[in-house]
C-alpha cells in the first residue's frame, strides 16, 4: 500500500495480525477512504484502531507542519527578493500594479501561515505546561471560586419564602415569537449575551478523531485502552456522554430522568444568562430569586478544560475531576472538543444531526471510527424513528390545552397560533387511531388492527396536510415550549385537585382538569413508550406527570422527512390509550449520507460485519458512496485452529432431524429431543455452558415442557441451570453467581460439573457479555432465530428494499435481510465464548439449515473454516468429547 507505516507504538509486540490491522487502517484515513474492518472479538481490535489511528495523526500533523514551513520559507522568500518579472505584452496593467498585486498575495499567505503556527505554537505550549503541572492563570482564582460556589449551592437551595400567582410562573411563559426567522430569534429564546468570558469559549476545531461505540461502559473500556496506549501522554482525549451521565448537581441529579436533568439545567443556564446580562429589553419583575447551577462558571470550566486535555479521563474520572474543581463535567467536555485530539462518544452524538450540533461535534475533515457497528442499520433506523401511544398523545393535548388557558392572557398572537396549530395536530393523530382528544384515553374503544401509510397519506387521513411542520419544528426549536410545558406539569401536578378536564376555563379550574386527567391515568397504569436516550431502561415506575411533549416534537420532526423514506405505522390495540402511531425508517442511508460526505474518512468496525456485500448496498451505494472509496479488511482470529471446534449438528441422539421451522419447534417430540442433545452434552463439556434459544416465548415454552418431564431435573443433576434474567438490572448478579457456580464446582469436584445458563438471541446477555475461559467451554444455538415475517414494519422494509435495491444470486434484497438479521444475531451470540489467545471452546449449531453453503457463508471466517457438519449425533458428540479429553491432557502436562 501506497502511503502506508510498517511499524506503529505498541504497548507489547503485536500479533501479525494487529500488524495487518493498522497498516490497512493508516492506509484508509491516509487515502480518505470508507473503511469497513472487521477483527474478532478477542484479537485486540481495540489497541489497534488506537494506535494505527493515531499514528496516521501524529504522520498528518507533522506532515502538514513540514508543508507549512516550506510555504513560508518559499513565501518570504520571493517577498525579500527584488521581483522581476517578463513584460506581458497582452497585459493592459502596468508592471508595477502587476507586482503589487502578486506581492500582497504573496504577503497575504505568508500572514496566514504565520497566524496558523502562532496558534499551533500556543496550543502546544499550553497543553505542555498542563502536563507538566504547571500552576495556569485560573489556578489563582480557585479559592475564590469555591466559595462562590457554596453560595450559589446555598442559593439555589433555598425555598421561596412567599410569592403565587403569575409572578413566580414567569420562567414558564413562552417569550414572545415576533418572527419566523432564525436570526431575528436567536438572542430572545436562547438569551445569548456578549460576555466577555465567552471569546475564551470559541476556539478553532484541530484535525480529530471520533470515536464512537454503543455504550458508555463500551466507551468507558474504549479509554482505559488509549490510558495503556504510547499515546497516552501525548494525546488531547475528551468523553463526551449525557447530562444524565456527567450532572454533579445533586438537586439536579434527584430528578431521575434525562428529560427533567435536561429541562431544569438549561433552565438554570436561561436563569444564570438574565442574571448577568439584566438589560436586554425585557422588564423584569421583582419576585423570589431564581435558581443558578454553581457548578456553571466560565473559569472554572476553563480550568476544568485544560486539566480534562492535560490527561485521559473516563467518565467517572470527570466526575470526581468536576467535583474538586466545582465545575460542571457536561459543558466543560463540551469546551474541550474543539481542541482535543481524539473525542470519544456514543452514537447518537455522531449519527444523529441535531445531537451532533447540540454538542459541537464537527465532522468537516475529521475522522470518524463507528466501532461496534454489526447493528449501525438498525441503529440509525432506530435514532431516528419515533413512537407515541394514545396515552402520551391525550395527555400531551391535555396539558398544552391548561397551559395556553392559565397564560391567555401573557401570551403573544404568534405563541397563541403555534400553540393551537400543535393542539391542531395532536387532534389529527389521535383521530387518525380513532379516539377523541378531551376524554380518558383508557375508556375509548378502537377497531385492533394494524395500517401502513406513506407520510403524505398519514398527513391527508390525520387532516394536518395543511400545518407547516418546518415552520412548527423550527418553533418547538427556538420557543423552547417542550421545556416550559414540562416545568408548569412538574409545578402543578401533584397538586390534588380534581374536576372534569373538559371545563378549564374558568380561572380556578385552569390546572384542575390537568390534575384529574393525570390521576385518572396513573389509577390505571398506563406507560408511556421511551425516548431513545431511555431505550432499555425500567419503565414500569416511571412518573406519569411528565410531559410527553418532547417525544411529540420528536415525532413531529419525524414527519418531516421524505415521503419515500419512511412509513407511518398505526396500531390499534382495543383502547386508544394502548394504541400507538410510530413513524417507521426504511432508508437509514439518507440520515448517514451526511457523515460520509463531511468526513475525510469513516471506519466502520466491528468483531463480526457479515455479511458484508449486502451491508455496503443498503447504507453506502445508497448513500451515494462510489466502490472505489471503500476499503476493506477482516482477520482471522488469534487462537490456533485446534482450540474451536465449530459443530453443524443435522440430527438428534435419537435420529429425529434438527429443524426448528415455526411447524415443527412446537412438537413435544422435538423438545424432547433437544433435551437430549443438551443432556449429553453437559455430560462431556466441563465448567459452563450457554445455550441460546431463538426468543423468550420458546424459551418459556421448552423449559416449562422440561419441567414436565422431568429432563430438566436430568439436566439439573449435571449442571446447575440459571436462566436470563427479566430485568436488566439483574444481568450481573446472575452472571456472578453463575461465574461462582463453575468456579467451586472446579475447586470441589462432585457431581455437578459447572453450570447451563439458558440465554436468549438478541437478549440482554447475546451481546457485550464475555463468556471466557470456564464460563462458556461450549455455546448451544437451538434453531435459526429468524425475525418475525409476520411484522408489518419488516414486511414494509423488505418490500421497500425489493423496490429501490437490486437483486443478486438469485434472491431479492427483501429474503436477503431477513437472512441477514438472523445470521447477525448468531454471530453475536457465538462469538461470546473466545475472548482471547489461550482460551477454547465449542460451538453446537443445532439445526440441519446451518449445513446450507449460504448460511455457511455469513458465519465469520475463523468460525466457518473450522465448521464441521454431521449428519448424526454419534460422530458428533465423539468429536466433542475427544476435544475436551486433548484439552484436559494438555492442561495436565503444563
Amino acid at each position: 500500500m501506497e502511503g502506508g507505516r510498517t511499524s506503529f507504538p505498541f504497548p507489547y509486540q503485536p500479533y501479525s495480525i494487529q500488524e495487518q490491522f493498522m497498516q490497512a487502517l493508516y492506509w484508509a484515513l491516509d487515502q480518505g477512504k470508507v473503511g469497513i474492518f472487521e477483527s474478532p472479538t478477542g484479537t485486540g481490535k481495540s489497541l489497534s484502531l488506537i494506535c494505527g489511528a493515531l499514528s496516521w495523526l501524529t504522520d498528518f500533523e507533522e506532515k502538514r507542519k513540514q508543508e507549512a514551513d516550506v510555504l513560508l520559507q518559499k513565501g518570504q522568500a520571493v517577498l525579500s527578493s527584488t521581483f522581476t518579472q517578463t513584460p506581458d505584452s497582452s497585459s493592459t496593467e502596468p508592471d508595477w500594479i502587476t507586482d503589487f498585486v502578486q506581492k500582497k498575495a504573496q504577503r497575504d499567505l505568508v500572514t496566514k501561515l504565520k497566524d496558523e503556527e502562532i496558534k499551533r505554537k500556543k496550543r502546544e505550549e499550553r497543553l505542555e505546561m498542563i502536563r507538566n503541572n504547571v500552576q495556569l492563570k485560573f489556578a489563582m482564582k480557585r479559592k475564590v471560586e469555591e466559595d462562590e460556589a457554596f453560595k450559589l449551592l446555598q442559593l439555589s437551595k433555598e425555598e421561596p419564602a412567599e410569592g403565587a400567582g403569575d409572578k413566580e410562573d414567569e420562567e414558564l411563559v413562552v417569550a414572545e415569537y415576533e418572527s419566523d426567522d432564525e436570526t431575528k430569534s436567536k438572542n430572545r429564546f436562547h438569551g445569548h449575551c456578549d460576555d466577555d468570558d465567552d471569546e475564551d469559549l470559541v476556539e478553532e476545531h484541530v484535525t480529530k478523531i471520533y470515536y464512537c461505540s454503543r455504550t458508555h461502559s463500551q466507551l468507558a473500556q474504549f479509554v482505559h485502552e488509549v490510558q495503556k496506549s504510547p499515546f497516552s501522554k501525548d494525546i488531547s482525549v475528551v468523553t463526551l456522554g449525557s447530562r444524565q451521565n456527567l450532572c454533579i448537581n445533586e438537586e439536579v441529579k434527584r430528578l431521575g430522568s434525562i428529560q427533567r436533568i435536561n429541562d431544569r439545567c438549561l433552565e438554570m443556564q436561561k436563569n444564570q444568562h438574565e442574571k448577568s446580562d439584566p438589560e436586554d429589553g425585557v422588564k423584569r419583575r421583582r419576585g423570589p430569586a431564581k435558581a443558578v447551577c454553581p457548578f456553571n462558571k466560565v473559569s472554572a470550566q476553563l480550568q476544568m478544560r485544560d486539566d480534562i486535555l492535560g490527561s485521559v479521563h473516563d467518565i467517572e474520572q470527570l466526575l470526581r475531576l468536576g467535583n474538586e474543581l466545582h465545575s460542571c463535567p457536561y459543558y466543560a467536555t463540551r469546551l474541550s472538543v474543539p481542541p482535543a485530539q481524539l473525542v470519544v462518544l456514543p452514537y447518537q452524538m455522531i449519527l444523529h444531526e441535531a445531537t451532533r450540533r447540540a454538542a459541537g461535534v464537527q465532522l468537516k475533515g475529521q475522522v470518524v471510527i463507528i466501532d461496534e457497528a454489526h447493528n449501525l442499520s438498525d441503529t440509525l433506523s432506530c435514532i431516528h424513528s419515533a413512537e407515541l401511544t394514545g396515552a402520551q398523545l391525550c395527555r400531551a393535548h391535555s396539558q398544552l390545552t391548561q397551559y395556553s388557558e392559565r397564560y391567555r392572557s401573557r401570551l403573544k398572537a404568534k405563541n397563541l397560533m403555534y400553540i393551537k396549530q400543535i393542539l391542531f395536530v395532536i387532534e389529527g393523530l389521535v383521530k387518525a387511531l380513532g379516539g377523541k382528544v378531551g376524554q380518558n384515553p383508557q375508556t375509548q374503544t378502537t377497531q385492533a388492527g394494524t395500517e401502513m401509510l406513506t407520510i403524505n397519506n398519514f398527513l391527508f387521513k390525520a387532516q394536518i396536510d395543511n400545518i407547516n411542520l418546518f415552520k412548527l419544528q423550527r418553533y418547538f426549536e427556538k420557543s423552547l415550549i417542550s421545556r416550559k410545558l414540562g416545568g408548569f406539569v412538574e409545578k402543578y401536578a401533584g397538586s390534588g385537585v380534581s374536576v372534569h378536564t373538559q371545563n378549564p376555563n374558568k380561572e380556578n379550574h385552569r390546572t384542575d382538569g390537568l390534575n384529574r386527567f393525570l390521576q385518572s391515568l396513573h389509577s390505571n397504569h398506563s406507560q408511556p413508550v421511551p425516548s431513545l436516550e431511555q431505550q432499555g431502561a425500567a419503565e414500569s415506575d416511571r412518573a406519569l406527570s411528565m410531559s410527553p411533549m418532547m417525544q411529540m416534537e420528536g415525532f413531529f420532526m419525524t414527519l418531516t422527512n421524505s415521503n419515500t423514506d419512511g412509513r407511518v405505522v398505526l396500531h390499534r390495540h382495543g383502547t386508544l390509550s394502548e394504541s400507538s402511531v410510530k413513524f417507521l425508517l426504511l432508508n437509514p442511508a439518507v440520515h448517514f449520507a451526511q457523515v460520509l460526505r463531511e468526513a475525510r474518512a469513516v471506519v466502520i468496525a466491528g468483531g463480526t460485519m457479515q455479511p458484508v456485500s449486502d451491508f455496503k448496498q443498503e447504507l453506502l451505494f445508497s448513500a451515494g458512496v462510489e466502490e472505489g472509496r471503500i476499503a476493506e479488511f477482516s482477520c482471522g482470529h488469534v487462537i490456533p485452529p485446534e482450540n474451536i471446534l465449530p459443530i453443524v449438528l443435522c440430527n438428534g441422539p435419537s435420529g429425529q432431524e434438527l429443524e426448528f421451522t415455526f411447524q415443527t419447534r412446537d412438537s413435544p417430540s422435538m423438545m424432547d429431543e433437544t433435551g437430549r442433545v443438551l443432556s449429553n452434552i453437559c455430560t462431556v463439556v466441563p465448567g459452563g455452558v450457554v445455550c441460546f434459544f431463538p426468543s423468550y416465548e420458546y424459551s418459556r415454552k421448552v423449559i416449562s415442557h422440561w419441567e414436565t418431564t422431568g429432563t430438566l431435573g436430568r439436566l439439573a443433576n449435571k449442571k446447575k441451570i440459571f436462566q436470563e434474567p427479566k430485568k436488566a438490572n439483574q444481568v450481573e448478579q446472575v452472571l456472578s453467581e453463575f461465574s461462582r457456580c463453575i468456579q467451586r464446582c472446579a475447586h470441589d469436584g462432585g457431581s455437578l460439573t459447572g453450570a447451563l445458563l439458558f440465554s436468549v438471541v438478541g437478549g440482554k446477555m447475546s451481546e457485550g457479555i464475555n463468556f471466557s475461559d470456564d464460563l462458556g467451554r461450549c455455546v448451544v444455538m437451538v434453531g435459526m432465530p429468524y425475525p418475525n415475517i409476520k411484522s408489518p414494519e419488516l414486511q414494509e422494509k423488505m418490500a421497500y428494499l425489493d423496490k429501490h435495491l437490486p437483486h443478486t444470486g438469485g434472491r431479492s434484497p427483501g429474503q436477503a435481510l431477513i437472512e441477514n438479521l438472523c445470521m447477525k444475531a448468531v454471530n453475536q451470540s457465538i462469538g461470546r465464548a473466545i475472548r482471547h489467545r489461550g482460551d477454547y471452546s465449542t460451538i453446537v449449531l443445532c439445526d440441519r439449515r446451518y449445513s446450507r453453503s449460504a448460511t455457511l457463508s455469513k458465519l465469520p471466517s475463523w468460525i466457518k473454516e473450522r465448521t464441521c457438519t454431521h449428519a448424526s449425533f454419534g460422530p458428533a458428540f465423539a468429536a466433542l468429547r475427544k476435544f475436551f479429553v486433548e484439552k484436559k491432557r494438555q492442561q495436565q502436562q503444563k
